[in-house]
Order: structure tokens, then C-alpha cells, then sequence
């Protein structure tokens, strides 16, 4: 059966003309163990909420998944698909990607990232199990991981935070091959990994990957485990090519004609290219149907709970009858109260409203709760043991914190949200963008948006972060200007179920702007907040904390005798996203000039040839917030001179 996989791994490699055999090849014996008799799936319905996950962390090793979706009987995957390996629109793309085919439960490629995520898969199940009872959710998480995913920093992040919090249906198979792109791993790699795992709670063992008795022992041990588990199967990357099993020669290239032949060879191999023999075809179509008594029974489990039809909502990701409601509440309170608040405070009031109404939304914060101001009174933490809470204590773990937010947001039944200060959204930057890649609803709380936070200087001041998300596709960023925009641009990353969304939340006190709490006026991505008196001469465009700066610069302009309209601009990809009549009449035809007190790299976009931008040419620096606004020229005085100077 195992090599089955490695014939059909061989082949695809080879009429693709690229791709990562020796993967495949060498840890086929573990891999059919773990699904002929552990992993709990039913190939006819590949999305059944009960499954066990397996994620293949080791991604660049995708003929393996692919190899075992076909061999099992998923529908989508046949021979023809294979064929069409690394080719476009092939659902075996050349590494596995999330929605190419339901039997693939996340996107892996970037090491490290598959293994963090799986941390998350196996959060949520916990989660969910504490909410809805064993008797609906109740299942492993698997992954196989390579030397390359222990390497990577963020494997170490989730590995810790895994065994802090003791998930104990989490169990890693790592392909100890000692290979890796530039040869032996001894290059650059001496690690005790596993007594590594053990330092962070992790149960290990150490078994013969190719010994199939003995994996299958270490997999029953696993599952009695009270810890995350990690299995070093030492395996022969390439296992049975000739010349290049155990080198790097057999990672990331076809094996060649003749390598392929021998190795085909040795294995007593004697079928043409994709030809999988009907005995063995059989025996592996068994191994796919092998949990449908287990999900019937679920079926009917699930028919006869009394939280059925919230189990079904919180899992398909639709948000709760009248979610909404005291959100709405809230903006009429600041609409009434005009409260001069930090938008990561009104952040915080936006939360209070949302997460009671809201139970599958799951929060937290790298080490840093009192200053993003991510928990909610009232809502207890999550704890080693305690699944009940709704908080999770990351860490300064931003990375794998972002990555495992992931994990839970495919899983599904969890709507993560999170917190850390912008500029350390460079250590979550991969995670988020495979969020944006995937799809996924997973929201970030990002304080501290700007040099408004002052005194603690140019490392913790971001200038160039905002521009940068912008530039990453399907990620919506949020800078609202006061606690009514804030609390509208949080409806929208909720109601938003096709990619993450983050929210760019001041350190200081910012005016309120808005007494008008009908329409979401942030729905649009930017809108006329003053009109001019009369036929305008020019448009100030702001978004976030410089929206007030604006606003005064407006009124001296006015009161000059320079018809001026403000424009509050706190998501731009809505904004791209609305028809070009709406945008024109918004942006206008007169002088347009762009406040942020960040970089201005891509308002060019808005802001035409004949604008001008006010705002950041280079990084901050340490001072109280008010003298750096000061020093950078970002002020009143600054946009109204700007504004006279090219009028004239």
C-alpha cells in the first residue's frame, strides 16, 4: 500500500518535470499507517465537522496528500488530476492549497507555518468540545512535519504554546530524514529536537519509519497521552531510488527515467505510469470508507442535540440572530456622548458589545492585553486543563499566535481576533498573508498605529507597516478616526467571512468627529465627513488619528475664503471597491491633499499627480507625541500652508 504512494509520487514528479519526490517516498510507510488505522475521516464527506485534521506541514511533499486522496476515494482527485500535477488550475497544485479540494485543510508550503496552524486546529477542537460536548466534537489533530518546520522560529512558537496548554490530541510525525535543500542537515542543524519537545511539555518517542509495527505502537502510545506528542520517524528521504535515496538529490527534482525505473524496481514495482493495481486499489478504497459507521453515528448524534442549530451556525460561520444590536447601541452612545477616547479603547467598547453577543469569537493578545485592550470583563481566560475561557495568553509569540489563529479559523465554529502593537506585525506578516491566501476571517487588533505613541521611539513607531498591508492582496486594513468609526469598522471585519482584517488603533486620545449613528459610513471605505461651502478648491483626505488634524485645517481654510471638504478615508480596499463616480464625488476634482502620519508610499493612488501628501518621509523618533507631530510637520498650520503655498 505504501508504495502505491511512492509509485504515484514518482510518476507525477516526472510528468510534471518538477516537484519533491523524496518526501513522498520516504515517509509513505508512516503515512499509510496513520490513515489504513488512526485517522478518523470518511472519504464520501471530506468536510464532516468530526474528522480528524491532518494537515501535511511538509508541503512541498504534496504528491503525498495528493497520493492519499486518490487512493481513498476522495471524488476531485483522480488519476487525470494527478496527471496534471504543478499544472494550472490542477487541483495538485505544486504545494497544497486551501479550497483546491476539500480533503486539503490548509495551505503549506512555508515551513513552519503548517505546524503552527495545526496548533490552532487542535485549540479549536478543545474549544469547541468545552462548548458543545464530546458527544460533537471529539477528534485528533495530525501533521507531518519535516526537519526544515522544526527549524523555522514559528514552529518553535506554536510548539511551546502547545504544550503550555497541554493539547494533548495533537500529534506530530516528523520526518527525521536529515536532508535538506543543501544537504545534510548537520550543515546547520544539531538540536536535541526532542528533548527540545520535552521542554515545552511535549510526550516524544523515537520509532523506525519504515517499520510499520512500530509506528503503528508509537501512534496507540500517542493517543494515550496526556501531552502533545511528536514522533521522529526516522525515515530514508528518496526510500528505494537507487543512486539518490538518502541525498538531498532526491528532495526537489524528478528522480530521472532511469532513477525512477530502479526505483520502481526495487519496490517490485511492474505497472505503467498511474497504474495502481486493483488489489491494492481495493484495499485502499476500504481504508477511505473506513469512518463512515463513525460519522453516521455522529449524524445522528448531532440530529438529537439540543444545541444542534447553533453547533450548525457557529460551523458554517454565520454570525448569531441579532448580533448586530448592541453595536448599534453603542455608536448611539458615542453619537450622544462624544467621547474623546484612543481608538484602542473604543476598540475595547466595541468588544464589549460584541463578544457576549458573538460566542464563537476567541481573543487574545501577545503579551500585551493592557495596552491593546483585547479582553473583555467578564470573559475568562483559557488555561492548561480549561477550555471554558474565551482569552487566550499568547505570549510574545506574535507569529505563532497568528498562524494558530489560522489553524482555529479553519477549523471552523471559532472567529479568532487578536492583539499586539503594529509594528510587530512584521513577525506575523507570513501568517497573515497565508489568511489572505486562504480566505480565512481572523481579525488583528493592532495598536499603537503611529508616532502618536510616542516616548518609546522609532522601533515601536510604524511608518511603513499600513502601506505594506495595503499592498498585500485580500487584506482589508482599518484606521479609523474616533470611536464611531471605530466601532463601524469592527461590524465590518466581523461581518467580513473572506479574509483576515486589521484594525490600525491609536495609543492616544483622538476627538469624536461623528454624532450620526444611522448608516455604517465606514461600509464604503471613504467618505465626505465636511462638505466645502461651495465648488471646492481642495480636498483633505485622512484616515485614522490625523482625521481631526484635517478637520481644523478645513475650517481655517474655510475661514479664508478656500471652500475645503474633509474626506475620512479608514479602509482603502473598500473604498477600491465602490464605482468611480462614488469615488470621484468623494475625492473631488480640486486640490488633493493626503494626512497620515505615516509613509505616503501608494497615496499617489488617491491623490493624483497634483497632490500633496503630509505626512512621514522616514522613521520616528522618541518623544512625547505632541512634539513629534511638531517636528514631523504633520499639523494644522502645516496642511493649511501646504494647501495656500500651491493655490496660490
Amino acid at each position: 500500500m505504501a508504495d502505491c504512494i511512492r509509485a504515484l509520487a514518482i510518476d507525477a514528479v516526472e510528468a510534471a518535470k518538477s516537484g519533491h519526490p523524496g518526501m513522498p517516498m520516504g515517509m509513505a510507510d508512516a503515512a499509510t499507517v496513520l490513515f489504513s488505522r488512526f485517522v478518523k475521516f470518511d472519504a464520501a464527506d471530506p468536510r464532516w465537522p468530526d474528522r480528524d485534521r491532518f494537515v501535511l506541514s511538509a508541503g512541498h511533499g504534496s504528491m503525498l496528500l495528493y497520493s492519499l486522496l486518490h487512493l481513498t476515494g476522495h471524488a476531485g482527485m483522480g488519476i487525470p488530476e494527478l496527471k496534471r500535477f504543478r499544472q494550472l488550475h490542477s487541483p495538485a497544485a505544486g504545494h497544497p492549497e486551501f479550497g483546491e479540494h476539500p480533503g486539503i485543510e490548509t495551505t503549506t508550503g512555508p515551513l513552519g507555518q503548517g505546524i503552527a496552524t495545526s496548533v490552532g486546529m487542535a485549540l479549536a477542537e478543545r474549544l469547541l468540545a468545552a462548548r458543545f460536548g464530546k458527544s460533537l466534537v471529539d477528534h485528533r489533530t495530525w501533521v507531518i512535519a519535516s526537519d526544515g518546520d522544526l527549524q523555522e522560529g514559528v514552529s518553535h512558537e506554536a510548539a511551546s504554546l502547545a504544550g503550555h496548554l497541554a493539547l494533548s490530541k495533537l500529534t506530530v510525525l516528523w520526518d527525521d530524514n536529515s536532508i535538506s535543500i543543501d544537504g545534510d542537515t548537520a550543515l546547520s542543524f544539531t538540536d536535541d529536537t526532542l528533548k527540545r519537545f520535552q521542554a515545552y511539555g511535549w510526550a516524544v518517542r523515537r520509532v523506525d519509519g519504515h517499520d510499520h509495527e512500530a509506528v503503528a505502537a508509537a501512534l496507540t502510545w500517542a493517543q494515550r497521552s496526556r501531552k502533545p506528542t511528536l514522533i521522529a520517524c526516522r525515515t530514508i528521504i528518496g526510500f528505494g531510488a537507487p543512486t539518490k535515496a538518502g541525498t538531498a538529490g532526491s528532495h526537489g527534482a524528478p528522480l530521472g527515467e532511469k532513477e525512477a525505473t530502479g526505483a520502481k524496481s526495487a519496490m517490485g514495482w511492474n505497472h505503467p505510469a498511474f497504474e495502481v493495481p486493483e488489489g491494492l486499489r481495493e484495499r485502499w478504497a476500504t481504508v477511505g470508507s473506513r469512518g463512515a459507521g463513525a460519522r453516521r453515528s455522529w449524524l445522528k448524534r448531532l440530529a438529537n442535540h439540543p444545541q444542534r442549530d447553533e453547533f450548525e451556525r457557529a460551523v458554517v460561520g454565520k454570525l448569531p440572530e441579532g448580533w448586530h444590536l448592541p453595536l448599534a447601541a453603542l455608536r448611539a452612545r458615542h453619537a450622544e456622548e462624544k467621547p474623546k477616547i484612543a481608538t484602542r479603547i473604543a476598540s475595547q467598547r466595541a468588544l464589549e458589545a460584541l463578544v457576549p453577543a458573538v460566542p464563537e469569537m476567541v481573543g487574545g493578545s501577545a503579551d500585551l492585553t493592557g495596552s491593546n485592550n483585547t479582553n473583555v470583563k467578564g470573559v475568562p481566560s483559557v488555561a492548561p486543563g480549561n477550555f471554558a475561557g474565551r482569552y487566550i495568553h499568547y505570549g510574545v509569540r506574535e507569529h505563532g499566535m497568528a498562524a494558530a489563529m489560522n489553524g482555529m479559523a479553519l477549523h471552523g465554529g471559532i472567529i479568532p481576533y487578536s492583539g499586539t502593537f503594529l509594528v510587530f506585525s512584521d513577525y506575523m506578516r507570513p501568517a497573515i498573508r497565508l489568511a489572505a491566501l486562504m480566505r480565512q476571517r481572523a481579525i488583528h487588533v493592532l495598536t499603537h498605529d503611529s508616532i502618536g505613541l510616542g516616548e518609546d521611539g522609532p522601533t515601536h513607531q510604524p511608518v511603513e507597516h499600513v502601506a505594506s498591508f495595503r499592498a498585500m492582496p485580500n487584506v482589508f486594513v482599518f484606521r479609523p478616526a474616533d470611536a464611531m468609526e471605530t466601532a463601524e469598522c469592527w461590524e465590518l471585519a466581523l461581518r467580513r467571512a473572506d479574509g483576515p482584517s486589521l484594525l490600525a488603533l491609536s495609543r492616544q486620545n483622538l476627538p469624536a468627529l461623528r454624532t450620526d449613528a444611522g448608516e455604517n459610513r465606514c461600509a464604503r471605505g471613504g467618505y465626505v465627513l465636511e462638505e466645502a461651502s461651495g465648488p471646492r478648491r481642495a480636498t483633505l483626505i485622512a484616515t485614522g488619528s490625523e482625521v481631526h488634524l484635517a478637520q481644523a485645517a478645513r475650517t481655517a481654510l474655510e475661514a479664508d475664503g478656500i471652500p475645503t471638504a474633509l474626506v475620512s478615508l479608514p479602509c482603502w480596499e473598500l473604498f477600491a471597491l465602490q464605482d468611480e463616480s462614488y469615488r470621484a464625488e468623494v475625492l473631488g476634482s480640486g486640490l488633493r491633499v493626503g494626512v497620515e502620519a505615516l509613509i505616503g508610499f501608494g497615496w499617489e493612488r488617491w491623490l493624483g499627480p497634483d497632490g500633496i501628501f503630509i505626512g512621514m518621509t522616514g522613521f520616528g523618533a522618541s518623544a512625547p507625541a505632541e512634539h513629534l507631530f511638531k517636528h514631523f510637520g504633520i499639523t494644522t498650520d502645516a496642511i493649511v500652508a501646504a494647501v495656500r503655498k500651491k493655490l496660490g
